[in-house]
């Protein structure tokens, strides 16, 4: 029998998450096959080429080798790369520990002596795991172990029929023909290539190329978008004034490291924290647009009736695809988001917390009904059933909480900021403000919802900037923000004058007497600065991609922002054709963007996505005529 021969550009969460699919589908077959099959698949078929300069299972971006300041923005009980039975996928369920069930089973001995143990060879990592618990957010360090050994036991687990290979190199070309050159001149022919490159940087984009040339011409310091823990911050001294432009993870994550990471720390006092500076600290001030940072991360736990879709149901959906002409997701889809999230809100202080509300649930969800999402009436009716303003919640001022602000000096600006921050930590972790769970679930149910929709279907505005831009950013600060306690640190930071808040709608430009100057025409004053970090991540841009093998794939589409797939994530050709044998998964492809790892119980998009393509790889690589494949 021939050995098919497929090879992964890269080894982070997603590949090995798709490797367990295609190690899950080939296994099954071999399990149902008859004895034939079982002979014949009993033979090495299929061989796996790991391509990746970092060691598979936490890649780049979660590897072993940063800070341990840096954490997850999620709860240990609410990670994992396993699939359960909420999954509605057509490959195997192959369930396994979510991180703290696997933190759990290391600690009391039960992996090793199921053959399945790893060593935690740093003393730090093994003490965080020897203490976490369900609610812990955990360290990138100790989640680079688990993603570690949920990639050695799906190698462990392959049949006989499948082996897998690491490679510590970069894939410098992939030709037509599938033919792999690697950095090191080793040269793969291939059956299939999957391009799994997860999160890449990218080349400067004009403006980013203007403020790397003007501080150079300026002699002024310039950290342009970057991964926070790859970013250089040695020239951010001590005492030195930084302006930074961005308030979601990125920026907590470079918040950490300049304070905490130079020797500062947290003491309790009273109710919240004070900071000991170290003294070797710049001074930092926060803007954006939005002027707060994201929303934090929701501890409190429903009271009231099950979260579902009462808006952007299957029903709303399919009456969307049936109609002719493309869906537009500012016009069709956003007014749909909206009103679930007011629907995920009301019925939880309703159904949970009756006491706190005038009249019933289901005469309420019929007001929510008879108005549009941003009717300036809903207000009013908001107003009349709900007596406590913190209980009441409407989309726009939740997405802009200071859009009506009128500030009048710098201090007004940044202790407003302050005090939005406290009061969404109050929202979003006392038990008795669950709502704010109901929101969220909402919005999760809506990411999940939108991938009912067929990827043809959206307009090019729609794929291009809204889908990644807008809705992805906006469902990031919804969902995806930091731990309650970074936010409890920022406000110590701020008291202890490290920290700065500028507010929103903050412009930054280059004077050549004084420096960087930030400024926005809703708070008087200007602010001063030797230093500016763009604290985000680098943009998309699949054709301008620093990976050049991503940057060909593009180029040779003819795509801009995205590599272009099917729906199985095969990549299409410059026709809108598929290709053969060539795939790609990630946030840089059209798909959906939906991360690797997933909370538990969730029937993930991730996993479905990727067992779909797990699918579409066994029926090209292996053939439609193998066991394996008509198992996809």
């Amino acid at each position: 029998m021939s050995v098919h021969r497929l090879v992964f550009v890269g080894a982070g969460p997603r590949a090995i998450m798709l490797l367990e699919r295609i190690v899950a589908r080939f296994g099954a077959a071999a399990g149902a096959g008859d004895a034939a099959d079982a002979r014949a698949v009993g033979a090495p078929r299929l061989h796996v080429e790991l391509v990746d300069p970092h060691p598979p299972g936490a890649g780049r971006i979660w590897r072993r080798a940063q800070s341990p300041l840096l954490k997850l923005n999620s709860m240990a009980r609410d990670v994992t790369v396993f699939t359960d039975e909420s999954c509605t996928i057509d490959g195997p369920i192959r369930p396994g520990p979510s991180l703290i069930e696997w933190a759990e089973l290391w600690r009391s001995g039960e992996l090793a002596a199921a053959g399945q143990g790893i060593e935690i060879d740093d003393e730090v990592a093994a003490a965080e795991a020897r203490g976490l618990h369900g609610e812990s957010f955990p360290t990138r360090r100790l989640h680079s172990y688990y993603l570690e050994w949920f990639y050695r036991r799906t190698v462990a687990e392959a049949p006989p029929g499948v082996t897998v290979r690491w490679r510590r190199d970069t894939v410098a070309s992939v030709s037509p023909e599938n033919r792999v050159t690697l950095a090191s001149g080793l040269e793969i022919e291939a059956d299939g290539v999957v391009f799994a490159l997860g999160h890449t940087g990218r080349e400067p984009d004009a403006v980013t190329a203007g403020l790397i040339a003007g501080a150079r011409r300026a002699r002024l310091h310039y950290v342009p978008p970057a991964f926070t823990a790859d970013a250089d911050l040695s020239q951010l001294g001590a005492g030195d004034d930084v302006i930074v432009r961005g308030m979601g993870l990125a920026a907590v994550d470079l918040v950490v490291l300049l304070t905490q990471g130079r020797g500062g720390r947290f003491v309790e006092k009273g109710d919240g924290l004070r900071y000991v500076p170290s003294g070797r600290e710049p001074r930092l001030h926060l803007g954006s647009r939005r002027g707060v940072p994201y929303r934090s991360k929701v501890s409190s736990a429903l009271r009231g009736e099950a979260s579902q879709r009462e808006v952007l149901t299957p029903a709303a959906i399919a009456e969307l695809v049936a109609r002719p002409g493309v869906i537009d997701f500012e016009a069709d889809v956003w007014p749909l988001i909206a009103g679930e999230l007011l629907h995920g809100h009301y019925r939880e202080l309703f159904t949970g917390h009756p006491d706190r509300v005038v009249g019933d649930w289901t005469t309420f969800r019929a007001v929510l009904r008879s108005h549009a999402w941003d009717d300036p009436a809903l207000l009013d009716a908001i107003a009349a059933a709900v007596p406590d303003p913190l209980d009441r919640f409407d989309v726009a001022s939740f997405d802009r909480p200071l859009a009506a602000a009128a500030f009048v000096d710098g201090d007004d600006a940044h202790e407003r900021v302050r005090a939005h921050i406290v009061t969404d930590l109050h929202l979003r972790t006392a038990p008795e403000r669950s709502a704010a769970q109901g929101v969220f679930l909402a919005a999760l149910l809506s990411f999940l919802a939108l991938a009912e929709i067929p990827a043809d279907r959206w307009n090019e505005h729609s794929r291009t900037r809204s889908l990644p831009v807008r809705w992805h950013t906006f469902f990031s600060y919804v969902a995806s923000g930091p731990p309650p306690h970074r936010l409890e640190e920022l406000v110590a930071l701020a008291d202890a004058g490290i920290v700065r808040f500028l507010g929103p709608e903050i412009e930054v430009r280059i004077d050549p007497e004084r420096g960087f100057v930030a400024s926005s025409r809703r708070v008087p004053g200007e602010t001063v600065a030797g230093s500016l970090v763009d604290a985000w991540l680098p943009g998309p841009g699949a054709a301008v991609s620093e990976n050049r093998v991503l940057r060909a794939l593009a180029r040779q589409q003819g795509a801009e922002v995205r590599v272009l797939t099917d729906a199985d994530g095969r990549v299409l050709r410059r026709d809108g054709s598929p290709t053969a044998s060539a795939f790609a998964l990630g946030p840089f492809t059209s798909l959906p963007e939906s991360g690797a790892f997933t909370r538990p119980g969730s029937n993930a998009l991730s996993i479905r996505q990727t067992d779909r393509t797990a699918g579409a790889i066994v029926d090209a690589v292996l053939g439609a005529t193998t066991p394996l494949a008509r198992l996809a």
